[in-house]
């Protein structure tokens, strides 16, 4: 099990100064930065596919697959997510039981481009955050189907692939659903996980906001994320990541490097020291 942080010139500047360890920086699939960030760690790349939402079939596969051999990078991303208006006769929620079988079918059958052309055991799905529709980031209603335990469970056993699981995503739809998060995540299947994404959670202006720092909540549910691997009742992944920091506007004010210099250390030797009993 291996630990990343995104790539950042503040995680760079920290880890030439010896104040964090990491064993890989995790990069979104950008030619001049991952050449920038392997000078000074392995890189592996996380891609923006989206199935659910039609369309995926005119990705360039071959940059896809060229980076990941130039990476060595495992796996191939997809996270489910299907909007109000991507499928046709699918203009609002809640939805009919046939809408919802509509759009469980559609993110099945985009995964399913990217497993016929890379196979089942180099994909994995990612669950996102669910939102309500005047908080959501994409400006329209992301359909809740895409969430649903129940669903993300069907998607990724038929598909016979991997589950990428962001805890904070789970932990912010389980608060738009008014679930508790440990039961939401319960549900989720993490016998197939194969990635694990972590960062902090924030309420800013109203809306909550992941790729934060770490809060003393953020670190409960980690930790106990952490003892489920370690016990055997979910699977152990190949890389945990801190999604904290990066490029661009996105990320300019939140990659502190105070946040990092303190939180990086914890989560490193927390993976590291992890004893995962047989």
């Amino acid at each position: 099990m291996q630990f990343a942080v995104n790539y950042s010139p503040q995680a760079a500047d920290l880890l030439r100064e010896g104040r964090i360890e990491v064993d890989r920086f995790k990069c979104p699939p950008w030619k001049d930065l991952l050449r920038e960030a392997s000078t000074l760690r392995p890189v592996y790349v996380h891609f923006d596919l989206v199935a659910g939402r039609g369309g995926l079939e005119k990705t360039d596969w071959n940059a896809v697959e060229l980076a990941l051999k130039e990476t060595d990078t495992p796996f191939v991303n997809v996270h489910l997510a299907s909007l109000v208006g991507d499928l046709p006769g699918i203009t609002g929620s809640p939805l009919t039981d046939a809408q919802r079988q509509r759009v469980t079918e559609q993110m099945y059958d985009d995964v399913m481009l990217v497993v016929q052309r890379f196979g089942a055991d180099r994909v994995i799905v990612e669950n996102i955050p669910y939102l309500h529709a005047e908080d959501s980031i994409l400006r329209r209603h992301l359909l809740p189907t895409c969430v649903e335990p129940e669903v993300l469970t069907a998607v990724i056993y038929e598909a016979g692939c991997g589950f990428l699981f962001d805890i904070s995503h789970a932990c912010i739809s389980a608060e738009t659903l008014e679930m508790d998060a440990r039961t939401y995540i319960e549900a989720l299947p993490l016998e197939r996980i194969r990635e694990l994404h972590v960062t902090g959670i924030e309420l800013i202006d109203g809306r909550l906001e992941d790729h934060m720092p770490m809060t003393e909540s953020d670190w409960q549910v980690f930790e106990w994320v952490m003892n489920m691997i370690a016990a055997g009742d979910a699977a152990q992944p190949w890389m945990v990541a801190f999604e904290y920091g990066g490029i661009g506007k996105l990320f300019d004010w939140r990659s502190q490097s105070d946040v990092m210099a303190a939180q990086v250390p914890r989560l490193y030797e927390t993976v590291h020291g992890l004893r995962v009993r047989r």
